[in-house]
């Protein structure tokens, strides 16, 4: 089995950890080995998810409509509805 050493570990990220270990019956040693294979199990299956700027950008263009912009916002409006709450206040 493979040893590994962390240097460079600022104080108060060990202190998350050691609080983290605590709460779990863990060592520092084995909380670090079970957020890093955690953290490494959730990427493997985030891995084959598109992140919401792909999905926007895939998006982008694909509307395709014969009318005018003018004509798309004019059918808006026309579709919206008038509350007198709103021009009266709350």
């Amino acid at each position: 089995m493979a040893n590994l050493q962390i240097k460079g570990v600022k104080e108060d990220l060990y202190e998350e950890i050691k609080r983290l270990a605590a709460a779990e019956n863990r060592s520092v040693g084995q909380e670090m080995l079970f957020l890093v294979k955690e953290y490494l199990s959730r990427k493997g299956r985030m891995g084959n998810l598109k992140m919401p700027a792909q999905v926007l950008l895939e998006l982008a263009g694909s509307w395709e409509d014969d009318k005018t912009a003018e004509e798309i916002v004019a059918e808006i409006r026309s579709a919206r509805k008038n509350s007198r709450k709103l021009s009266e206040g709350f």
